[in-house]
């Protein structure tokens, strides 16, 4: 199975009601990083991914992060991670671009 080779990872403030239940909605992004594929495992059985200060186990079949550390340290209560997968890069040239021309001879 592939695994894709990047995501970006959001941190979102999760509200909570008087209770300490989650409340529907939440805040606006607080932090985000693109996490490039280690080649590891995470102690979660999960693919490692790491960069700008983040490192997660991310199941590459339900895109739920398994495991985080944000700088170091475990998420602080409160907050929510979200997902999103980063598509490869594209090398291709647009449509509307005009190839440049060898006016040399």
């Amino acid at each position: 199975m592939s695994h894709p080779q990047s995501y970006e990872i959001l941190l979102i403030p999760q509200f909570t009601d008087a209770k300490g239940a989650d409340a529907p909605g939440t805040g606006p992004t607080i932090r985000s990083a693109v996490v490039e594929a280690t080649g590891a495992t995470g102690e979660s059985g999960y693919p490692r991914y790491a960069g700008e200060g983040m490192v997660a186990d991310i199941d590459p079949a339900t895109h739920t992060v398994e495991a985080i550390l944000v700088d170091g340290s475990e998420l602080d209560y409160g907050l929510t991670v979200r997902i999103s997968e980063k598509p490869a890069r594209d090398n291709h040239v647009p449509e509307n671009s005009v190839p440049e021309s060898n006016t040399d001879g």
